[in-house]
């Protein structure tokens, strides 16, 4: 959830923060870091919801956590290293205090001096034969590594390094001959022109091709990481003391601030992608719909980007261990220009995808609707709600999302749908307000959330209309991945019982607020010290149970890809907790009968193997997720991946699946599709995925029992 604020409503807190006004203009970056330590603690101690002690346990899950950002993987720091650092171990807090910067510039300073090191060390490797045959392993699991010992040792773990990206780059070239050859085959065997090139190289070849490839990535990643300034990994730092408060509150440096405003209008040109941070990988976070990645339907949330080719005549760039920012700017360019990204899968499977950059708008994240033709002979309205967009400027032509539903609703009422299903998934949320607007258009006027800040005074929202444009059965769907505004809506809906909340067991748990806070506000100076985005306030469902940690328990329960992950608010060490206030007086509406709805949900699961095989997958890939070792012996490497293969051949069904459902396109939209070859391609992609839609089959089949 987030939220705009003016500076006259901080301005309360004025007494408290009168050592934010005292800073000279900085005259160099090492002043520029002290004055923004400084006012980001002041900020942190005043303003977060829920402030944190400065004291020495809060230095030690600091340091932990700056480590996890800057070398989980064990590689760079020997132990060494860590045991001088350690001698930090407690004083973090008091160089917060001081804007002391010489725990970050050691860190740094022998950061650096260890690439260094480490790029001479690998040249030395790569100059000798790499042997694949011997009987190595590398440890995946980060909490299963030991820095290195020395020297000698931290040379052998990235010789093993070296191993595993040889290994994996000769099974990209694998896989790449095998579908060739499928290719060719398919050609040959339906008598077609042949034209498809299948010339397959030796096992030698392959691993000489595949040795220079990871030379030239690994020595392109330490020029690159050489060339960024140090400053830069200033806000990783920063980020290390505001992320132990909570996980929604960070430091963004004023280029990063940038990048979110860009991310935030939705004027980007590039893939339509979140890059995520994870124990030193990078990684697809969610998709927008619409844009390229989300409409190549070869990447997902969740996979692993290890290669990104910026334009066609350049070589790929390796971007393991790089940050999101850098990735990004990779990512990004020209519209109209291809860029390739290099993903490991779930099931560790190498893919290459080129996708052509667009721009990126916010017209791919409005709500959208269309007529499901049940097998029953029934039609219902699915509406897809993306997220919670709001547009302040509405001079300017912005969109609400309440408007948009609202629109939709009228369209679908007109096709005498009987029920209507609004989809939550993946929603991470968006303007509280818009929450009580949608609540207007499905029945009325009623309280849908309770806000409650750092000093304990409760503020109820209500929504005020008493002219809800359907009545109808309504079922709501949700997954893991369904936070914040969209855990408010569907929990309010449970509540009254208005809706039935079908899908993942629970939602993802975000029930916190948050506004950015400009440092340069506080500080007598012009210069841009970047903002914090802080965390100022709790929400609370209308029955006083709050949707942290524990999100919205669904009705109706189904689990689906991301049931048997550590997906959630739970899993993350400094989330605030779960509590509960005083509910807050609302008339519930005649209850729904969701025990007889999910017992006979029950009974149509038990049997139903498409979804027990759906299950078999996700537990699949997530214990892939889980192992620890990997050999990096050659023939082991490739019996292995022939297992895995193997497995996902048992899982080709599922690709095919089709639910049997049909869709009808509203009026307009059947018009402009014949005009417009854009959204023609995003509304037959769009169809297909629903009629491949499992879970959207299991709730048409609920709502048709609800009266």
């Amino acid at each position: 959830m987030f939220k705009k604020i003016k500076l006259k409503k901080l301005l309360m807190f004025a007494p408290l923060m009168t050592l934010m006004f005292c800073f000279n203009s900085p005259q160099n970056d090492d002043e520029k870091m002290q004055t923004i330590m400084v006012s980001v603690k002041n900020t942190l101690s005043y303003l977060h919801y829920s402030p944190k002690p400065i004291n020495d346990a809060y230095s030690q899950d600091v340091y932990d956590k700056y480590f996890e950002s800057v070398d989980a993987s064990k590689r760079y720091f020997l132990q060494s290293d860590m045991d001088e650092f350690k001698k930090h171990y407690t004083k973090l807090d008091d160089y917060l205090n001081q804007g002391n910067l010489v725990f970050y510039k050691l860190t740094i300073d022998r950061l650096y001096q260890r690439v260094d090191e480490i790029d001479k060390m690998t040249q030395d490797i790569f100059s000798k034969p790499i042997n694949l045959e011997e009987n190595d392993e590398l440890i995946l699991e980060p909490k299963k590594r030991s820095n290195p010992v020395d020297a000698k040792q931290q040379r052998e773990e990235w010789k093993k390094y070296i191993k595993y990206n040889i290994l994996q780059e000769i099974e990209t070239m694998n896989s790449k001959e095998e579908a060739q050859k499928k290719k060719k085959d398919s050609v040959v065997n339906n008598k077609l022109p042949d034209t498809i090139k299948y010339a397959p190289l030796s096992a030698e070849k392959k691993r000489e091709k595949a040795t220079a490839e990871v030379k030239d990535l690994i020595t392109d990643s330490f020029r690159r990481f050489k060339k960024r300034k140090k400053m830069d990994w200033f806000t990783v730092y920063m980020n290390a003391y505001t992320e132990v408060f909570d996980p929604h509150t960070n430091y963004f440096s004023p280029k990063n601030k940038e990048e979110f405003d860009m991310q935030f209008t939705g004027k980007v040109i590039g893939i339509g992608a979140l890059i995520q941070e994870k124990r030193g990988y990078l990684y697809l976070g969610e998709l927008t719909i619409g844009a390229p990645a989300w409409k190549s339907k070869q990447l997902t949330a969740g996979d692993k980007i290890l290669k990104v080719r910026s334009k066609p005549n350049e070589e790929p760039v390796n971007v393991v261990g790089m940050l999101s920012d850098e990735a990004v700017r990779l990512i990004r360019g020209e519209k109209g220009t291809p860029v390739t990204l290099t993903v490991e899968k779930k099931d560790k499977t190498i893919k290459e995808v080129t996708m052509i950059r667009e721009e990126v708008t916010i017209e791919d994240t409005f709500a959208r609707s269309i007529v499901v033709n049940s097998k029953n002979g029934k039609k219902y309205g699915f509406i897809y709600l993306p997220s919670f967009n709001v547009e302040f400027e509405k001079e300017n032509g912005g969109r609400n999302a309440s408007d948009d539903i609202k629109a939709e609703l009228i369209k679908l009422k007109k096709e005498n749908v009987e029920g209507i299903i609004l989809d939550l998934r993946s929603n991470g949320g968006g303007s509280l307000t818009e929450v009580g607007d949608i609540m207007g258009l499905f029945m009325n006027a009623g309280p849908y959330v309770q806000v409650k800040d750092s000093r304990g005074k409760i503020q109820t929202l209500s929504n005020k209309s008493n002219e809800p444009i359907w009545t109808g059965p309504l079922v709501v769907m949700q997954n893991e991945l369904s936070a914040s505004a969209s855990e408010i809506l569907a929990g309010a809906f449970q509540d009254y019982g208005r809706a039935a909340v079908i899908g993942s067991p629970s939602s993802f748990g975000k029930g916190t607020v948050q506004t950015f806070v400009e440092l340069n506000r506080f500080l007598n100076t012009n210069d841009d010290f970047g903002a914090l985005k802080l965390t100022i306030q709790k929400f609370y469902r209308v029955s006083g149970e709050s949707t942290q940690r524990k999100g919205v328990e669904a009705d109706l329960k189904m689990k689906d890809f991301f049931s048997y992950a550590e997906v959630g608010e739970r899993f993350d060490q400094f989330a605030l907790p779960w509590d509960k206030i005083e509910t807050t007086s609302y008339k519930k509406l005649t209850g729904l009968n969701i025990p007889q709805l999910q017992a006979e949900l029950d009974r149509q699961l038990q049997d139903n193997n498409n979804y027990k095989m759906l299950q078999e997958s996700a537990e699949w890939k997530e214990a892939l997720d889980k192992e620890e070792t990997i050999t990096l012996n050659q023939t082991k490497f490739n019996e292995l991946m022939k297992m895995r293969k193997a497995q996902i051949e048992k899982f080709k069904g599922l690709e095919k699946f089709n639910n049997g459902l049909k869709f009808t396109l509203h009026t307009d939209e059947a018009e402009r599709i014949k005009k417009d070859e854009a959204f023609a391609k995003k509304t037959e992609n769009w169809r297909k995925n629903l009629e491949r839609d499992f879970y959207l089959e299991e709730t048409v089949d609920v709502l048709s029992k609800i009266k």
